[in-house]
This record gives structure tokens, sequence and C-alpha cells, in this order.
């Protein structure tokens, strides 16, 4: 019988897996800001009521305001809006074969900005990889119509880099502060929530209620479990098998979307896709295998 951790491993990659095919059904009644404002707040609340009963909070956190905002900026609110923008525009599998790059910007964003990410043979290959793999999906060389949309790949592209910027960015300054991995997430998410409630443009938002699957997949699908609880069995896995280790949930979710689009919804599915997205794991292995190497030969 498997584990608890293996059970909450697997539920967590589902899980997000299924994040694009909920946007793609609330994006056909609201804006993608307005997906963002209403995940943001509906994942909040599952968050701050866990935060306050694990009692985690502290009034002394404040003085670390300006950093919570900078991460709920490019942790939470960028990154969400980038990519709800590019879900709107493209497949939801081809979103989430793109979303599996993640790894990819954040070894990047380390490699250029700390400077103390280790670069192997492994890591490069491995990156070289994953970026011919997103070439590959996004196919740049195409001007048909029918071509996957140039400007939502850029999209996800953002929304890559901005998460891989906020983990070098928590390493930085972050981490020195000593601060629980929950009460992190919930000042962040709380400050997104107030930044997107002074951005976001309420008209028309409650159009997206008027269908219950689409309000349905907003409320429970990306909010309650795909950002509160989401969070909240991350940093169960993080607090069980290690970060690096965690990290390899990122793993399951583009298949789980390729899998929803080919044969739930039939959306095309190309050997190219497909070729792309095994370029993007591999290329993925081969980082985190290089990264774990690393962790191994420093402890």
């Amino acid at each position: 019988m498997p584990s608890l951790v293996t059970i909450a491993f697997i539920a967590l990659g589902v899980v997000w897996g299924t994040m694009f095919l909920f946007t793609k059904w609330a994006a056909e009644f609201i804006t993608p800001v307005q997906i963002v404002f209403l995940r943001v707040v509906f994942g909040f609340l599952p968050l701050f009521f866990y935060a306050l009963y694990k009692r985690v909070l502290r009034w002394e956190d404040v003085k670390h305001w300006k950093h919570f905002v900078v991460m709920s900026l490019i942790a939470t609110s960028l990154y969400y809006i980038a990519f709800a923008e590019g879900t709107a525009l493209l497949p939801s599998s081809i979103a989430g074969m793109l979303s599996g790059a993640i790894p990819l910007f954040t070894f990047v964003s380390a490699a250029l900005l700390l400077r103390d990410e280790p670069i192997t043979l492994g890591s490069m290959t491995g990156t070289a990889m994953g970026f011919l793999g997103v070439l590959l999906i996004a196919q740049p060389w195409q001007s048909d119509v029918s071509s996957v949309n140039g400007l939502g790949t850029l999209y996800m592209i953002a929304g890559a880099f901005s998460v891989g910027i906020s983990f070098v960015y928590a390493k930085h300054f972050i981490k020195p502060l000593g601060l629980k991995p929950l009460a992190l997430a919930t000042y962040q998410t709380g400050f997104a929530m107030v930044f997107l409630l002074f951005v976001t443009d309420m008209s028309g938002i409650t159009l997206v209620f008027e269908d219950a699957k689409a309000s349905l997949g907003l409320v429970f699908g990306l909010g309650i479990l795909g950002t509160g609880m989401a969070y909240i069995i991350y940093y169960y896995l993080v607090d069980q098998m290690g970060a690096i280790v965690a990290s390899g949930v990122t793993y399951i979710p583009p298949v789980v979307a390729l899998l929803i689009g080919a044969f739930l919804i039939n959306e095309p599915i190309s050997s190219v896709d497909l070729g792309a997205m095994a370029f993007i794991m591999v290329g993925v292995w081969f980082v985190q295998k290089a990264r774990t190497q690393s962790v191994k030969e420093a402890s």
C-alpha cells in the first residue's frame, strides 16, 4: 500500500496538472486577471486558517513586508497572470507542457544571478534539451494560423521565468529570515490578493459564477485545491522528502495536462508535441540530477 507521502506527491502533481483545464473553462467568461484574483482569494483562505491553526503568523514578521511584496509579485501575481494569459491563448495541453520548463528557468536564473548554482555538463545538457523542447512547441518558424500562438507561448515563458526568479530571490533574501514556509505562503498570497484587488477590473467578474462547471473549477480547482491546499501539501512534501526530491513533482503536471487535453477534451496533439515534451522532461531530469549531486557533494 503506498505511503501517505507517495499519495500526497501524486495528488499534488495531478492537482497542478488540472490547472490549465480549469483556467480554460473560466477564461470563457472572465479575463485572465480576474481569474487570478479569484484564484488567489479562494487560495488564501485555507492557507490563512491553516496558518492560524499552526500558529506560524507573527506580528514581528511585518518588518519584512518589502520581501513579502516582492514574493507576492514574482511568485504569485505575475506568475499566475502570465500562465492564465498563456493558457487562455493556447490549448491546455500545450500550456501544461510548457509549464514543465519551470525548473530550467529556475536553474538559469540561479546560474545568472546567484552564481553559486553548479554549472556542469549535465546541467548544461539538460538546459539545452529543455529549451529545445520549448522551441519545438513554439515553432517560431511557422507563420500559418494553425501554428501555436506565439504570444501565448511568450506568456508561459514569462511565467516560468518569474517563478525562476522567485526561487533565487527567496534563497538570497527570504531564507536568512528563518520564516516558516507556511507563513511565507500566507503572507505572499495575502499581499498578492491586495495587489490584485487594485489592478483587477471587476466588471463582469461574477459572470463565471453563472456557469457551474467554470465556477467549481475556479473556486475549488484553482483556488482551494490548486493554490491553498497545494501549498500545504507541497510544504508537507518538502518536510518529509527534502526540497530537491519534492521538486520532482513538477514532472507530473505536464503529463496530466497532456492526457486531459488528448483524451478528455480532444485537443490535437502531434508527434512533434510529444517529442518536445520528452525533450523538456529529460532536460529537467538532467538538471535535477545535477542539483541533487551537487547537494550530496556539499554535505
